[in-house]
């Protein structure tokens, strides 16, 4: 467990180091029981978005996300709103078990003019029982967040995260993360 460890743990040392030189935004989130990276490439102008993540949670649980979204400008009644819809894969480890899949959903952030720099977003992604792989069964990601840009080039935030998979060959599951958070993302 311990080189498996490592090799999860270098790669991902390595991006965030590296994400000033190329990425767009870092999201560092907590939860009471586990500690988020995300590193995103584009900016919300972009028309697409590719993401990586790792999240550690207590009891040696490993999360790791890529994701690859379609991604644009709209409006929410009057609200600007970035919108994207694509792919959000998910390859988790426990201790005796371990497992993932490909989520397909999407996500929005929804800009309240009337309150300049907040903002209220939200993803969901769900990969069933043919999109899933190891012991997972199925897989659901939801989050939601209320954000405030205290700088031009940083936010913080607060909100719930769910990551919950279906466990194969059994009726119950495991939620791999679960828990209000709060957290920071500073754009490059």
């Amino acid at each position: 467990m311990q080189f498996r460890t490592y090799a999860i743990a270098l790669p991902v040392a390595l991006s965030v180091a590296a994400a000033p030189a190329l990425a767009a935004d870092a999201d560092f989130s907590l939860t009471s029981e586990s500690v988020k990276g995300q590193v995103n490439f584009f900016d919300a102008q972009s028309d697409m978005q590719i993401g990586a993540g790792y999240t550690y949670h207590e009891g040696s649980r490993h999360l790791l996300n890529g994701e690859f979204h379609a991604q644009g400008q709209t409006a929410l009644g009057n609200l600007p709103t970035t919108a994207g819809i694509g792919f959000r894969g998910l390859l988790w480890d426990d201790d005796d078990f371990d497992g993932g899949g490909v989520g397909i959903g999407g996500y929005a952030t929804v800009n309240i003019p009337t309150v300049p720099g907040l903002s209220v977003s939200g993803s969901a992604h769900y990969a069933p029982s043919i999109l899933s792989f190891g012991d997972s069964d199925a897989v659901t990601d939801v989050e939601a967040r209320v954000s405030y840009r205290v700088i031009r080039n940083a936010d913080v935030y607060a909100g719930y995260r769910y990551v919950n998979t279906d466990l194969d060959d059994s009726h119950s599951d495991v939620n791999l993360d679960e828990g209000v958070l709060v957290g920071m993302k500073i754009f490059f």
